[in-house]
């Protein structure tokens, strides 16, 4: 039985993310399963404030869930860190009679939501970033699209370095997250990660690598690095001067973010606005939900936001084993 939400909003903020046109649809034919109004407002918190809605039935979101990007587009809102606007936003949604609002987006949208959530509107958050840089939960939707686009372009860019016995330098996305680089870095065989949370600047150690591995009679050589160290093309640089290999920096950049979901994505989207909806059903307010053990479920935003999270400690060990001079040398 619904506790007194009867009409909500869904809006995407910040980055977007493969899988958010799938999450959208969840909340939109949840929230009607529920007899609630939906309405979806446009181009995220600055939509928001100039009153971009539009009221959204099951057909608005028929033959989407396979679509990347947002069909309600997003924007950044540098605005809405002030008190006031929050004010404002707040009761632009009460005029518009909404009373619940799910946000999907990253720890910015979030911290968003909570101050409406003050203000007197339910929120709830779905976390939606390639980066995987939420701490309260195991999955962000749009992470598993993110690293099979980018190991699939190194896998490409691999033949080429192969062909011409070159080192490339492969920068993906992740802003001080290096989750992206690991997981692509161990798929795609690199020889090096690079993440900002391990690595400290050491150039030298990378030649060393480089050159180890053209000892044991490696003709290309793949370094993933992540978008929070940057600085690729001042690596390669070094790197070909230091070794003499030719060297070549590629920044994948947002295609990164593109792209159709992958199963994986449509299925966590789908579940994760399935529960958002189900939270504010519910009576609950300020909630973010979460992908833990197994389970969709929620945690109280402050609290989420407060979390702190590295990365895979397992993952981070073995690459360097898997990467190690020692793991070749009997490959000869």
């Amino acid at each position: 039985m619904s506790n007194g939400v009867k009409k909500i909003g869904v809006l995407t903020s910040g980055g977007d993310s493969p899988g958010m046109n799938a999450a959208i649809r969840a909340v939109v034919r949840t929230a009607i399963s529920y007899d609630m109004e939906v309405v979806g407002i446009k181009r995220g918190y600055a939509g928001l404030l100039n009153n971009e809605m539009e009221v959204m039935h099951s057909i608005s979101v028929s033959d989407i869930i396979h679509l990347g990007g947002t069909i309600l587009y997003t924007a950044r809102c540098p605005e809405f860190k002030e008190p006031e606007v929050h004010k404002r936003a707040a009761q632009i949604l009460k005029d518009n009679g909404i009373d619940g609002l799910v946000v999907i987006g990253g720890d910015g949208s979030f911290q968003g939501a909570s101050r409406l959530a003050e203000n007197g509107i339910n929120t709830v958050g779905i976390p939606g970033t390639i980066d995987l840089d939420i701490s309260c939960t195991e999955y962000t939707i749009g992470f598993d699209t993110a690293v099979n686009t980018a190991m699939e372009a190194i896998d490409k860019l691999r033949d080429t370095s192969e062909s011409h016995e070159r080192c490339s330098i492969v920068e993906v996305m992740g802003r001080t997250a290096g989750h992206i680089a690991l997981w692509t870095g161990i798929a795609s065989g690199a020889e090096y990660i690079l993440t900002k949370e391990v690595f400290k600047g050491d150039f030298d150690s990378v030649v060393a690598k480089v050159l180890q591995r053209r000892a044991l009679g490696k003709k290309n050589h793949i370094i993933v690095n992540a978008e929070g160290i940057g600085r690729s093309d001042e690596m390669a640089k070094y790197i070909q001067e230091k070794t003499g290999i030719e060297t070549r920096a590629t920044v994948l950049g947002h295609i990164q973010r593109g792209g159709n979901p992958t199963c994986k994505d449509r299925v966590f989207a789908s579940a994760m606005g399935a529960k958002a909806v189900e939270l504010l059903n519910e009576g609950m307010s300020n909630r973010v939900v979460a992908y833990k053990d197994g389970e969709f479920i929620s945690y109280d935003i402050a609290e989420a936001l407060a979390m702190q999270k590295g990365l895979d400690e397992y993952l981070e060990h073995i690459t360097h084993r898997l990467t190690s001079a020692s793991a070749m040398k009997h490959e000869k």
